[in-house]
């Protein structure tokens, strides 16, 4: 029994470029249709942005513009390309944000995820994701559907009866968050339930740190894979095993085209170096074209152990919207990449906020590659001053010197 669920996962990787980048007019076209998108996308001829070079000319849409942009046009900011009426589910997310599902089989290809984890058509899920307003439950369904593997639809909390639903009914996974798992683990070890069929779990939603996926793996889960995915898009990159050793990084989705751009922009940045992932989505229903999800990750050079050849992120590395308020005026990532633009000989910088309360002190940190004179160096506190309308100093450094951790805006204040 293979593997891979398909023949996608291990082509070639330049073959599926030439695919992305041919179906990449098709899809801008397709978004297009929706008045949502024409108004993002203005006059963009989409038979242009047939490479990657052109897609970055786009603008970026950022998950936290979707609110503003669904109140102007209830409920999906006329993003879809069909109507509410003809979708299979209408979510609602905190915020509130809308998202829809249509009619598609594994409309959010949660299928890759759930086969790379080990299940095969017959297996039992325990789906411990909520089943209330929100879509992630309904993304198991679909996949485990796909995949022939009964559910049981357990959904959050009631701890008790998700053990006796495990111990009677004996599902070959979990599926939910890692926290969740543990509580459920430790009540079965404390009304000595045998839960022991459950030997894998595909986790999501919050962090798995290395310290919680030994302790579920030494209590009888030898089997836990994280899962990198959105409300707004489904599965974008999941973890994958060889001879039962997670590999390194998350692989991408085959129905998804990465970039990484530098906080506050829309510019992507070098493999390796950290910053915000913007995905485009080929999702006919809900077409999504360079949508900022706010989260940090980078590139990983090179396949997965497992043989999926598709491009591999490093999974998820914090937050991107580093907006911070300085002496009571907000500075975005967008304005310490507008000083940047203004000033060619800065290769890199971060803004550092230092001191105590009500005494900021408003650092740009900036690599060079040579030494900057003091009239440029006046003239980047100038831009500072345009820019944010706060006083700033420069810290000059060479190149390499400041953290690749795609932290644009760093808040150094001690508030004790």
């Amino acid at each position: 029994m293979s593997p891979y669920l398909d023949a996608l996962e291990t082509r070639a990787p330049d073959a599926r470029e030439r695919e992305l980048m041919l179906r990449l007019p098709q899809l801008i076209a397709l978004a297009q249709q929706a008045p949502g998108w024409r108004r993002i996308l203005g006059d963009t001829v989409a038979a242009d942005i047939s490479s990657r070079a052109a897609l970055a000319q786009l603008p970026v849409t950022r998950k936290s513009d979707l609110k503003d942009l669904q109140q102007q046009a209830l409920p999906f900011g006329a993003m879809t390309t069909i109507t509410p009426a003809r979708m299979r589910h209408l979510f609602m997310s905190p915020g509130p944000i809308f998202d829809p599902e249509g009619q598609g089989r594994d409309w959010w290809r949660f299928a890759r995820p759930l086969h790379a984890l080990g299940l095969r058509s017959g297996q039992a899920v325990q789906n411990c994701f909520s089943y209330h307003f929100t879509p992630a439950a309904f993304m198991v369904e679909g996949a485990a559907a796909q995949l022939g593997c009964p559910v049981i639809p357990a959904g959050s909390g009631q701890t008790e009866m998700q053990v006796e639903a495990m111990a009677a009914l004996q599902p070959a996974a979990y599926v939910g968050t890692p926290s969740f798992l543990k509580i459920i683990i430790e009540k079965a070890l404390e009304m000595g339930a045998d839960i022991s069929s459950m030997q894998r779990a595909l986790v999501s939603a919050e962090a798995l740190p290395p310290s919680l996926r030994a302790w579920l793996q030494q209590h009888g889960v030898p089997h836990v894979l994280q899962l990198y995915a959105s409300a707004d898009i489904g599965n974008i990159a999941y973890e994958t095993e060889t001879d039962g050793r997670v590999n390194p990084g998350m692989v991408l989705d085959e129905d998804i085209l990465l970039e990484i751009v530098r906080p506050g922009t829309g510019d992507p940045v070098p493999e390796g170096e950290v910053g915000e992932v913007v995905v485009t989505s080929f999702n006919p229903d809900y077409p999504l074209i360079r949508f900022g999800t706010g989260d940090l990750s980078a590139l990983l050079p090179g396949t997965s152990p497992c043989g999926r050849t598709n491009t591999r992120i490093k999974g998820w590395m914090g937050r991107a919207d580093q907006t911070t308020k300085v002496r009571a005026m907000f500075v975005h990532p967008s304005q310490v990449a507008q000083i940047v633009k203004r000033h060619p000989e800065i290769a890199k910088a971060r803004l550092v906020i230092s001191g105590v309360m009500a005494n900021d002190i408003m650092t740009l940190h900036c690599e060079t590659a040579a030494e900057l004179s003091g009239a440029t160096l006046q003239a980047i506190v100038d831009t500072i001053r345009d820019v944010t309308k706060l006083r700033g100093q420069v810290q000059p450094a060479a190149i390499g010197m400041l953290p690749n951790d795609g932290i644009v805006i760093e808040d150094a204040r001690k508030y004790e």
